[in-house]
C-alpha cells in the first residue's frame, strides 16, 4: 500500500512538472512569437508631403498585412506642419502599434520630429540623440505667431497626455524651444527608454522574436523627397527661365523649350513643399523678364545688370527667413545670377545681323531689332553685308562676314536704308 501511495505521489509530481513546463513553454512562445513581423520605416530628412505619403502608406500596409507592430526610425530637423499632422493621424489610427525610435547615435527628433515621437504609444532613443526645439517657425506677424504657438502647444500637450508622458516639458519644447538628450528625456518621462539597437528595443517591448521587414519609398517619393531642397528648387527654377529665354531667341531650338518646361514644372512642384514667399518668386520672374528685354530693347547690358541684382534679391527672399533649414546658399545665388547675366548677353552669339555701316575694323551692326557697336574679326565688311556674331564683349560685338543667304531679307533692306528714308515698293510687298 505504501509503495502504491509513493508511486501515485511521484506520478502526480511528474504530471505537475510537465504541466508547469508546458505552461511556461506556451508563455515563452507567446512572448517570442517567432512567426510575427514588424514593418520597418525610416523617417530621414525633412518632413515633407513625400515623406508623409511614404509613412502613411507603410502604416496602412502594416495594418493590411497584420504585422505585429511598426518600427519608425526617426532622424529629422523638422518640416511642414501639414505633413507632420498627416503622419500623426496615421500613427494614432493604426491598429498595429507604432514604435518610434530616434536613431542612430547622432540623430535628432527636432521640431516636427518631437511631435511624432510623442504621438507614438511606444518610443525610445538611441544613445547620443536628442529631442525637442519644437517652436513653430515660418509664421509672419506677432499675433499670428502667438496663435500658431498656442495651437502647437495645445496639440503637443494632448499627444503627451494621451500616452501619460511629461506634458509640461512638451509644452516648453514648443514655447521655449528646449531640447533634451536621450538620458534626460528618459528621466523627464518624455520617452520610454534608451535602446542601442532596434533588436534591443523590440525585445524590450515584447517583440524580441519578431522579424523586421523593411518598407522602402516608391521611386517617385524617393526622388521628390531627395529633390525637396531649397538650393535644388532655386537652381531648377532658374534653369527653366534661362532655357525658355534661349527658346525665345531661337524658336527652332525645341530642346530648349522641353528643358525649360520640364525643369520649371519640377521646380514648381518642389516649391510646393517649402515655405515659399511670393515676393521672392515674383522677383525671379522680373529678373528673367529684364534679361529678355535687354536683348530685345536697346539697353546694351543695363537691364541685364538690373536683372542680376533682382535675381540675387529674389533668391534671398524666395523662402521665409525664419525657417533656418529653408534657405538658398548665398554663393549659389551669386553664381546663378552672374551666369544668367552672361547667358543673356551671350544670347546673340551665333545669330545673324546686318552691317548698318562699313566695319573697317569698327562700325555698327543691326541685330535683334537694335543697333550695336561692332568690330570685324577679320576682313573689312561693307555696309549692308550679312554678318555672323562671334562674341559679345560688354556692349560691343565681334563679327565676321557671313554667307548672303543667311541674312533676313527685310532686315537687310532696313539696314541699307538711311534713317527716315521711305520703304521701297519692293520692300513693302
Amino acid at each position: 500500500m505504501i509503495d502504491d501511495m509513493r508511486r501515485i505521489r511521484a506520478t502526480a509530481v511528474l504530471l505537475g512538472l510537465l504541466v508547469i513546463h508546458g505552461i511556461a513553454g506556451v508563455t515563452a512562445a507567446g512572448a517570442q512569437d517567432p512567426g510575427s513581423t514588424v514593418l520597418s520605416l525610416k523617417l530621414n530628412g525633412v518632413v515633407d508631403p513625400f515623406m508623409a505619403s511614404y509613412v502613411e502608406h507603410g502604416i496602412a500596409k502594416a495594418n493590411h498585412d497584420g504585422d505585429a507592430a511598426v518600427l519608425l526610425t526617426i532622424d529629422t530637423p523638422g518640416g511642414l506642419d501639414s505633413s507632420m499632422r498627416g503622419i500623426i493621424k496615421a500613427i494614432l489610427a493604426s491598429r498595429a502599434p507604432v514604435i518610434c525610435y530616434t536613431a542612430p547615435s547622432g540623430a535628432r527628433a527636432a521640431s516636427a520630429g518631437t511631435f511624432i515621437m510623442l504621438a507614438c504609444p511606444m518610443n525610445a532613443m538611441a544613445p547620443g540623440t536628442n529631442i525637442g526645439a519644437a517652436h513653430p517657425v515660418g509664421v509672419a506677424g506677432a499675433i499670428e505667431q502667438e496663435k500658431v504657438t498656442n495651437d502647437a502647444a495645445a496639440f503637443i500637450r494632448s499627444l503627451a497626455d494621451r500616452w501619460h508622458r511629461n506634458a509640461s516639458w512638451a509644452e516648453r519644447a514648443v514655447r521655449d524651444s528646449i531640447s533634451a538628450s536621450a538620458p534626460s528625456a528618459v528621466a523627464l518621462h518624455v520617452v520610454d527608454r534608451i535602446a542601442s539597437t532596434p533588436q534591443e528595443l523590440l525585445s524590450a517591448v515584447g517583440q524580441g522574436g519578431a522579424r523586421l521587414v523593411p518598407f522602402k519609398m516608391s521611386l517617385g517619393e524617393s526622388l521628390f523627397h531627395a529633390l525637396a531642397d531649397p538650393n535644388i528648387a532655386f537652381l531648377l527654377i532658374n534653369i527653366g527661365f534661362l532655357a525658355l529665354i534661349a527658346w525665345i531667341f531661337h524658336p527652332g531650338f525645341h530642346v530648349s523649350l522641353a528643358v525649360g518646361v520640364i525643369t520649371m514644372a519640377v521646380g514648381l512642384a518642389i516649391l510646393q513643399t517649402l515655405p515659399v514667399q511670393l515676393t521672392g518668386f515674383i522677383l525671379l520672374l522680373v529678373a528673367a523678364t529684364l534679361f529678355v528685354l535687354d536683348v530685345k530693347a536697346k539697353a546694351h547690358g543695363v537691364l541685364t545688370a538690373g536683372g542680376i541684382g533682382t535675381l540675387i534679391l529674389g533668391g534671398l527672399l524666395l523662402f521665409n527667413p525664419s525657417v533656418p533649414t529653408a534657405q538658398v546658399s548665398r554663393p549659389l545665388i551669386v553664381a546663378v545670377a552672374v551666369g544668367a547675366g552672361l547667358f543673356a548677353l551671350e544670347a546673340l552669339e551665333g545669330s545673324i545681323g546686318v552691317a548698318s555701316s562699313d566695319i573697317d575694323p569698327r562700325g555698327t551692326v543691326r541685330a535683334r531689332a537694335e543697333t550695336w557697336s561692332a568690330r570685324s574679326a577679320g576682313e573689312a565688311i561693307p555696309a549692308g553685308a550679312t554678318v555672323r556674331i562671334l562674341e559679345v564683349k560688354g556692349v560691343n560685338l565681334v563679327v565676321e562676314r557671313a554667307r548672303e543667304p543667311d541674312a533676313p531679307p527685310i532686315e537687310t533692306e532696313l539696314a541699307r536704308r538711311s534713317p527716315g528714308e521711305p520703304e521701297s515698293e519692293g520692300a513693302r510687298r
